[in-house]
């Protein structure tokens, strides 16, 4: 059985046999918790004021300013002043947050069917934490290909 598919045969049955719906944004902040609880302690404590948030889609607004169409394209989102270009002299008028969106990972969840939820939405987390450190998508994919 494939990593994660014993999870997701569960679930699935789990709906099918009882009409158990979707996992709701709670559901998903849980699971959003536990993976960032799972994080390496160095990890979590250079994250610290990263807020978390779980949210069904992005704004509109988001997804006009990076001239997306589709909103299920767009699985997580990180917003602030990443930690490469902070300064003690800048003001930090909002707070990083890290946005998870739920129907598109759920989308991706069942389109590949190779992972669990919550290692899918580990990964999303994982990635937008990232760009916190100041990483760009080119270095988080070069350090996923290389782990």
């Amino acid at each position: 059985m494939r990593p994660g598919a014993h999870a997701r045969s569960a679930y699935l049955r789990s709906m099918t046999h009882t009409d158990r719906p979707a996992p709701t944004l709670d559901d998903f902040a849980l699971l959003a918790r536990r993976a960032f609880e799972n994080l390496p302690s160095t990890f979590r404590d250079l994250s610290g004021d990263v807020i978390i948030r779980v949210d069904d889609f992005a704004s509109d607004e988001v997804l006009d300013e990076m001239d997306i169409e589709d909103p299920f394209e767009l699985t997580g989102l990180y917003q602030g002043v990443d930690l490469a270009h902070r300064s003690v002299l800048d003001p930090h008028p909002h707070p990083s947050m890290v946005f998870l969106y739920r129907r598109p990972i759920l989308d991706e969840w069942c389109e590949r069917g190779d992972v669990s939820l919550g290692e899918l939405i580990s990964h999303v987390l994982v990635h937008e934490i990232g760009h916190h450190f100041g990483l760009s998508d080119d270095d988080i994919h070069r350090i996923e290909d290389q782990a």
